[in-house]
């Protein structure tokens, strides 16, 4: 095996409101991106993602971007969409073909594979694969739907905990917990401040490395605190917090991606957070209908039935809120809107909305990117040319409300 490439196929593609700014690999799935998931598996590091043509200049310092030209033979090509299981399994065994239950999940790539063949993400894997040849099964679940992130976490997330802790270097640390079977680990590098309290009855807990948890929070497994993110007061449970995030307030089964906010009290429950999301103070998602039925979420086919109970708010990449904004059950807010102002917002935001009500102005892109610029500085990330470029182009491609994008 000489590279491994990621490919968002059409499904991956319209998983919005995150597919309009970045590969579905670069997604969390559970306790890691689903492109570390497939590293992780195949012990090997990503070369390349095959997604939208939009995203052609996606650019992220800690990310693998997206390849153009050819793919070479003899290397790994694997749908985005597989969250392949992190626990040791036949994934890393030499073959030609790896199936997740009835389906394929990569294959290895017999002749040179020109990009352009996959440009419409609707090739199958199972043309590519080679008849007869050597076959590895692997563990995982398939995302069918954008909403299976939530759908999935909290047995992910046990799983996913269980495997990292049992693959950790000795630099880390058990920390003994008041309530529950299951244990406490933290990397090298963690502040975990008098008056925390683990809660393990229901999973495991792993804070990830040069975390701080601040006096007075309360963590309940299964959950995971990203590397170099704080967590400061409140209620944590059931949640995957990515990368250098801060968070606070009462948060249920919520995912971030990574270098997103939520700094301030209010409720998050059953959501899902992009890339340098902002939550304002007050910013309160309601995850329960009133009827307590399932919830339906809108998609770029039109609205669904998530057969899910409890579904949140699912923010794109540099979404943001104002003080004391509410969202209901089911909420899609497209990446770029900036939002504000009191009373319920609609159901769905288109991206790169601004304003207090519908109908929204649009954000005007040089003003957009002159606040990722100054936002990302906070953390130290310079906003690449070819980023701004991502950015641009998806700026261009923004999808509206009443239709398809």
């Amino acid at each position: 095996m000489s590279e491994l490439f990621l490919y968002d196929d059409a499904t991956a593609r319209s998983f919005e409101p995150f597919a309009l700014t970045r590969p579905t690999s670069e997604l969390r799935a559970g306790a890691v991106l689903l492109r570390e998931r497939w590293e992780h598996a195949l012990r090997m590091k990503a070369a390349g993602v095959v997604s939208s043509p939009h995203l052609q200049d996606f650019d992220e310092p800690w990310s693998t971007g997206t390849v153009r030209g050819v793919l070479p033979a003899g290397s790994v090509l694997v749908n985005s969409r597989c969250a392949v299981a992190l626990a040791p399994t036949a994934a890393a065994d030499a073959a030609d073909v790896w199936r997740c239950g009835d389906r394929v999940a990569a294959v290895l790539l017999t002749r040179e594979l020109d990009v352009e063949e996959l440009a419409s993400g609707q090739v199958a894997l199972e043309t590519l694969a080679t008849h007869g040849g050597r076959a590895a099964k692997v563990e995982g679940r398939w995302i069918e739907h954008v909403w299976d992130f939530l759908a999935h976490l909290p047995a992910m997330l046990t799983e996913d905990i269980t495997a990292l802790i049992a693959g950790a270097s000795r630099d880390g640390k058990w920390i003994p917990v008041s309530t529950g079977p299951h244990p406490v680990f933290t990397e090298m590098g963690v502040t975990v401040e008098p008056h925390v309290h683990f809660d393990t009855s229901a999973g495991p807990v792993l804070i990830r490395r040069g975390a701080t948890i601040h006096a007075f929070t309360r963590i309940i497994g299964p959950c995971v605190i990203g590397a170099e993110s704080i967590a400061s007061g409140d209620k944590i449970e059931g949640s995957s917090i990515g990368d250098k995030c801060k968070v606070h307030g009462e948060m249920n089964g919520v995912i971030f991606v990574g270098h997103a906010n939520k700094g301030h009290d209010g409720f998050v429950g059953q959501s899902y957070l992009g890339r340098w999301v902002n939550l304002g103070a007050g910013t309160i998602t309601s995850n329960l209908k009133n009827t307590y039925g399932p919830v339906r979420l809108w998609t770029p086919a039109g609205e669904q039935e998530t057969g899910l109970q409890f579904v949140g708010t699912f923010f794109g990449d540099h979404a943001k809120t104002g003080i004391g904004t509410m969202l209901g059950t089911g909420t899609v807010i497209g990446a770029g809107a900036n939002i504000y102002g009191s009373g319920a917002t609609p159901k769905v935001i288109p991206p790169f909305a601004w304003g207090d009500h519908p109908p929204y102005s649009t954000y005007r892109l040089d003003k957009f990117l002159e606040v990722v610029r100054r936002v990302m500085a906070r953390r130290h990330v310079e906003l690449s040319a070819r980023q701004a470029r991502a950015l641009t182009a998806s700026h261009e491609r923004r999808w509206s409300v009443d239709k398809q994008r």
